[in-house]
């Protein structure tokens, strides 16, 4: 388990385990890859982030994965990997996910988000870059692109960025 502070000062928990927080988490964040390419949404208020959000009611986080990537990027889900677990302080619990995506639909509306943003690499000064989201400048995106490698989910996808 990795322990750190947020963006905000707010301790994070993060663990590769099998929900080590929750069977039930209230979020979820996706890493997604499109084509060799890194697939985010840029949010109207917080700037570029992998898609992510609430689960709903009666919906499974993986459902709830899903519909994120669609809603907020126009991004049909391929295959979707279930990485790890990160809790904020003592409340938010939040489902990481990989997800290869097939095919973007274009969308006339992508909710709180500008539509999809394919990037060939993430930057290696995402912190400092004020076009990412606060959600991208925590170690949480750090140690889950970590594991994505350690687990041969994507290949050359890690050269700039550590």
């Amino acid at each position: 388990m990795f322990v750190f502070e947020d963006y905000y000062g707010n301790q994070v928990r993060l663990s590769f385990a099998d929900h080590p927080f929750a069977k039930a988490p209230d979020h979820v964040w996706i890493v997604c890859r499109f084509q060799e390419k890194w697939l985010l949404t840029d949010h109207r208020e917080r700037g570029l982030e992998f898609p992510g959000g609430k689960i709903e009611a009666r919906e499974s986080p993986t459902q709830a994965a899903v519909r994120e990537v669609l809603e907020e990027t126009g991004g049909v889900v391929d295959e979707l990997t279930y990485i790890g677990q990160y809790k904020v302080g003592e409340a938010l619990v939040k489902n990481i996910y990989f997800a290869n995506i097939k095919a973007l639909k274009p969308r006339q509306n992508y909710l709180e988000t500008n539509g999809p943003v394919l990037l060939t690499e993430l930057p290696t000064n995402v912190r400092e870059d004020s076009r990412f989201s606060f959600i991208m400048k925590d170690e949480v995106l750090v140690y889950t692109l970590a594991e994505i490698k350690r687990r041969s989910l994507c290949s050359n996808a890690f050269s700039g960025f550590s």
